[in-house]
């Protein structure tokens, strides 16, 4: 009778059976993801796990275990929010900035941080010192301009990397990155700010202005040389057609002078010519000169001695 009521109630034990292998398990394991590393404290002295897959614990009060994100995290904080701070020139600026970090060392991080928010109160303090220290070093016209070429917030993002890496070394946090995500001007020196910028692109203005009158005028410059220069080569060149033209002149003037009346023959034709271009009718004077030419029996030329 016994044995019956054994078998009929086998299914129970076994499930009864399962479930106590489960709870065990859940007691005496825990499970790491690939993206965690966790810290097991026995009597308080911690130790790092950081395979994945199941691990075998003692259950509490000999073991506790703490699990940590090894991933990135983004962090502003309450001293990485819009704040003033003051640039070497001595101007405010409104300014925020973010961190990107991760869990290094999670042993250090467990000892000296204890948890995400420990960390993140660590940073939130030395975040406004690393930042206002950062932008002390630099004018106002490196951080806000209109000229790319003169901003250097990517090297202010970098000093204040650097100052935090170098603050946050041997807590077991690795600062991944430094941002900026926000930058203005305080509402009271807004119109000043604008007055600067307006300036200084009318500075820009009337340097180009400037260096176009003095390209205009060195073209006119250039250009009277070159007229002045053409001119007085034309002028030589005229001035040798001339002599040329009065050196054959006067080989004909002498020889008008030493004939004169082939001259006065020559002067006479050419009137004739100038006066009878076209079809002309004429009434003239055969006794007129150079009329006289054509007066029947005229003397066309003297005998040549």
């Amino acid at each position: 009778m016994a044995n019956g009521n054994f078998f009929k109630h086998w299914p129970t034990m076994l499930l009864g059976l399962l479930v106590a292998l489960v709870l065990l398990t859940a007691v005496f394991s825990f499970q790491v993801n690939q993206t965690e590393a966790a810290v097991v404290t026995t009597f308080g002295r911690p130790a790092v796990v950081d395979a994945p897959g199941l691990h075998f614990r003692w259950p509490f009060p000999f073991q506790k275990v703490y699990f940590f994100d090894r991933r990135i995290r983004c962090y502003e904080g309450s001293s990485g929010k819009l704040e003033e701070t003051a640039t070497r020139d001595g101007h405010n600026i409104i300014a925020g900035i973010y961190v990107n970090y991760r869990i290094s060392d999670a042993k250090e991080f467990f000892s000296k941080l204890t948890d995400v928010t420990g960390a993140e109160d660590f940073l939130n303090n030395r975040m406004r010192s690393a930042k206002n220290t950062a932008f002390g070093q630099y004018d106002f016209s490196q951080i806000v301009n209109t000229d790319p070429q003169k901003l250097k917030l990517a090297e202010i993002q970098e000093m204040i990397r650097r100052t935090l890496t170098a603050d946050t070394a041997g807590y077991g946090i690795a600062i991944v990155g430094v941002g900026i995500n926000n930058l203005g001007v305080p509402k009271t020196i807004t119109e000043k700010v604008f007055d600067r910028m307006i300036a200084e692109r009318k500075q820009f203005a009337d340097k180009s202005l400037a260096e176009g009158k003095r390209e205009a005028k060195e073209i006119r410059i250039g250009a009277e040389r070159e007229k002045t220069i053409t001119l007085a080569k034309a002028e030589a060149e005229a001035q040798k057609i001339r002599a040329e033209g009065d050196a054959a002149a006067a080989e004909y003037y002498a020889v008008f002078k030493e004939q004169p009346e082939l001259a006065e023959f020559l002067r006479k034709l050419d009137a004739l010519r100038a006066v009878m271009r076209g079809r002309t009718t004429l009434v003239f004077d055969t006794a007129v000169p150079p009329f006289d030419l054509l007066r029947p029996g005229a003397a066309i030329l003297p005998a040549v001695q």
